[in-house]
Formats: structure tokens, C-alpha cells, sequence
């Protein structure tokens, strides 16, 4: 088998209102798409969050990385993997090279598992068949306040939800207490509250200070308390509270989490495979991760990671987003998309990773 043709493009898909965490606000949300196609007829389809820059990451899968696939067997997935990485080291081993590589390798695996026959998490090995769903929300919204904030956390758990995210840290953590007492006095003590800063504080001291307020609501965990740069504030902060800390979603590759895991920075990993360079990297952070007895919950996209998380022993939870709460969008140029049934999120039986995208859709929203 060879690759014949890779087709990239960039959308970007307005949000019905706008959202705020602690550290931005957002408005719509942007992908870089990737479709590998080969000799035999089988296409493969990798794709990544933008955030600002799907154009360039679309521009790199076209002008740097596509020309080192093509004629290639898509079944090579380590070799190629390798080559893309060390080819682009001077330019790339973070950002947006890393995207772009992560997406082709996740179209290289939907490849390989279709033409196996088998779902993706199948071919990986198969774990488990579903995976738990946490609900992720509690984004700030102009004239939300407390009550709108109970009132969604309500919907998580009529949804069947019994773990839910919720954002912090974009007002001050004398304010932020009130906001998570609604949220644990309307989930009960028996569900699990997860927060999430997006790297909101700055110093120790300011972490430490806000989490140990929250301490009273009994947290999970505590996500991206710092920048994610800042691995020994990390470290320091995820030993001077009472909750697990969770990082990941922003890091790149297996050497970026190794550094993670030595400095005791994170007790729960968030790698996200359309950033850390897609399936093959994802599943090598996962293993060495388990080798710290450290579990994986990944980042977003529930309808690639399902299938992961469904593949490996140390598999936590999928986070998943409410179009009715949350600044997801991605959904709506999905056909056939997961979605939880009584908070628990199915792996789907389909050849591949089973995300077909309606490119009529994909035409209103090109930016690229």
C-alpha cells in the first residue's frame, strides 16, 4: 500500500455565544484537517484545535511534511512518525509542527485499522469496550452567575454525569469559593468535582493560597494550576496541596512528559493525541505513564480519544463537552458523532477511528 495524496485544510466554526475561562475568552474554534489517501482506496482523516493558528498548521502538513509521506506505506507508522519528527527538529519538537505531524499519524492509524477491519481500539490492543465521560463546563459567561452555574452542573447530573469539571481562577479565590460551594451543594458529596485554571496563577504563593480555599469542596483534581512550562511550580504545588494536579493537554511527546513524571508534577495525565504527536506518541506517553502508576485522561476530542483511553490499561476518563455549556464545535461537521448515555461513552464498532466529517459543511467554515 502507498499514499498517494494528502489533502489539507483549516475551518474555523463560530461558537453560538461567547465563553471565558481564567485566562482567555473564546469565540469560535478553529481545526486543522488532514485527509491521507492511498492506492487501495482506503482514506484516512487526522485533526487537531487550532486555537488561532490552523492555517499554519494546515500550511505545514502541505508544504514540509506531506512531500515525506507520499509514496510511502501508511502502515509504517513508527518509521514515519520518526522521520517527520527528526526531519522537522530544527523548526518543529514543540507547537505546530508537532500538530501537523500528529494529525497525518492519526489519519496513518485510521488507515492501518481500517483496513484490518477492526475499530481502532480493537486494533490497539482493547481494553475495555466504554470508557467513563466526565462533563466539562462551568465556563464564565456575561450575567451566568451562581444560579446559571447550578442550573448546568444540574443538567451534568441529570444527564447521568457523576463526574464534572468546572472552571477557576478568574476571579479571586475569595469569590471562586462561592462558585464551587454552588457546584458541590448541587452535585451531592458522592460525585467527583474536577477545577480547572488554564494556567491562572503565576506564583506559588497565589496557587497555593487559592487551592487550599478549595480544599473544603473536596476536589479531584486541580488542572493546569500554572503555565505549563513551569514544571518544578508544578511539582511544588502538587506537593503542597490535598488533590491530585493534571497537566498535559498542552505538552508534546514523550520527552515533555517524562519531565513531568520525574519532577512529581502530575498525578494525572492529559495528553491529547492531536497535539502530542497523535496516535503513536499518545500511546507511548500512556505506557511510560503507567510505569509511574499514573493514569491518562486525556484532553477533548472524545470521538478519537474514546477508542485510546478503550485501548489501555491506565485509561481514567473522556472528557466531554455540552454544546449547550461549552465552547465545542467540532460536533457539527461531525456525522455520527459519541456523546455519553448515562455518562459513560461507548467505543464505536466501525473500521478506523469512525470520525467521517460532512465535507459540505467543511465548505461553509474553510478558512484554508
Amino acid at each position: 500500500m502507498q499514499i498517494t495524496d494528502v489533502e489539507s485544510l483549516a475551518v474555523s466554526i463560530p461558537l453560538d455565544s461567547p465563553v471565558a475561562f481564567a485566562t482567555r475568552e473564546v469565540e469560535a474554534r478553529d481545526y486543522a484537517l488532514v485527509y491521507v489517501r492511498t492506492d487501495e482506496g482506503i482514506e484516512g482523516l487526522g485533526y487537531t484545535l487550532g486555537y488561532g493558528g490552523s492555517h499554519l498548521i494546515a500550511d505545514a502538513v502541505t508544504d514540509i511534511l506531506a512531500p515525506m509521506i507520499e509514496g510511502e506505506d501508511p502502515r509504517d507508522t513508527e518509521r514515519l512518525w520518526r522521520e517527520m519528527y527528526d526531519g522537522t527538529v530544527q523548526i518543529g519538537r514543540k507547537g505546530l509542527l508537532v500538530k501537523a505531524i500528529s494529525i497525518l499519524d492519526i489519519a496513518l492509524w485510521d488507515i492501518r485499522a481500517k483496513q484490518a477491519g477492526q475499530p481502532l481500539y480493537k486494533f490497539l490492543g482493547g481494553y475495555t469496550d466504554s470508557v467513563p465521560a466526565y462533563a466539562s463546563g462551568g465556563y464564565y459567561r456575561d450575567g451566568k452567575g451562581t444560579e446559571g452555574l447550578r442550573t448546568e452542573m444540574q443538567r451534568y447530573v441529570d444527564r447521568g454525569h457523576d463526574i464534572v469539571k468546572m472552571k477557576v481562577g478568574r476571579i479571586p479565590p475569595e469569590e471562586e469559593v462561592d462558585r464551587l460551594r454552588a457546584v458541590r451543594e448541587t452535585i451531592g458529596d458522592d460525585r467527583t468535582l474536577l477545577l480547572d485554571a488554564n494556567g491562572a496563577w503565576a506564583t506559588e504563593h497565589e496557587a497555593i493560597d487559592a487551592l487550599r480555599r478549595f480544599d473544603a469542596f473536596d476536589p479531584y483534581f486541580i488542572e493546569e494550576p500554572v503555565m505549563p512550562d513551569l514544571i518544578p511550580l508544578m511539582g511544588t504545588i502538587n506537593d503542597g496541596i490535598e488533590y491530585a494536579v493534571a497537566t498535559g493537554e498542552l505538552e508534546f511527546t514523550r520527552y515533555g512528559f517524562r519531565h513531568l513524571l520525574e519532577a512529581d508534577a502530575v498525578d494525572v495525565i492529559q495528553a491529547d493525541a492531536t497535539v502530542v504527536g497523535g496516535v503513536t506518541e499518545w500511546l507511548n506517553v500512556a505506557k511510560t505513564a503507567a510505569t509511574f502508576d499514573v493514569p491518562v485522561a486525556p484532553h477533548y476530542n472524545w470521538n478519537l480519544h474514546t477508542h485510546l483511553v478503550a485501548a489501555v490499561e491506565n485509561g481514567l476518563w473522556m472528557e466531554y463537552f455540552y454544546a449547550d455549556s461549552a465552547p465545542t464545535a467540532f460536533d457539527d461537521v461531525v456525522e455520527d458523532p459519541l456523546s455519553p448515555e448515562d455518562g459513560t461513552i461507548r467505543a464505536p464498532d466501525r473500521p478506523g477511528h469512525g470520525v467521517s466529517l460532512d465535507r459540505s459543511k467543511l465548505d461553509d467554515y474553510r478558512i484554508r
